[in-house]
């Protein structure tokens, strides 16, 4: 089984920085996708950016240029770099994964960013 625990979230002013760490623990396919995904009381959850295993990156128009997905695979362990945060950034922030061939879905238990002066 697989379990995700993220850490690193926070309140931060505007134009300040952040970054989310998720450590993934248990057996995980050599095929995957896993993605950071945000949400906001009232919202459905909305994709941030992606890192595939091949190490093919996406991000949400609103983050580009501001945000970095990366994953350390010796620790195991995605990361969210979040540079000049807007007061619209601020959500819950989920760490997932879903392992290929047979979809399964894993997700964190969510961290907090909120970006207010």
């Amino acid at each position: 089984q697989v379990q995700l625990v993220e850490s690193g979230g926070g309140l931060v002013q505007p134009g300040g920085s952040l970054r989310l760490s998720c450590a993934a623990s248990g057996r995980i396919s050599s095929s995957y996708f896993m993605d950071w995904y945000r949400q906001v009381p009232g919202k459905q959850r909305d994709l941030v950016a992606r890192i595939t295993s091949d190490n093919n990156t996406h991000y949400a128009d609103s983050v580009v240029g501001r945000f970095t997905i990366s994953r350390d695979n010796a620790k195991n362990t995605l990361y969210l770099q979040m540079n000049s945060l807007k007061p619209e950034d601020t959500a819950v922030y989920y760490c997932h994964l879903l392992t290929l061939p047979t979809p399964r879905h894993y997700w964190g238990q969510g961290t907090q960013v909120t970006v207010s002066s």
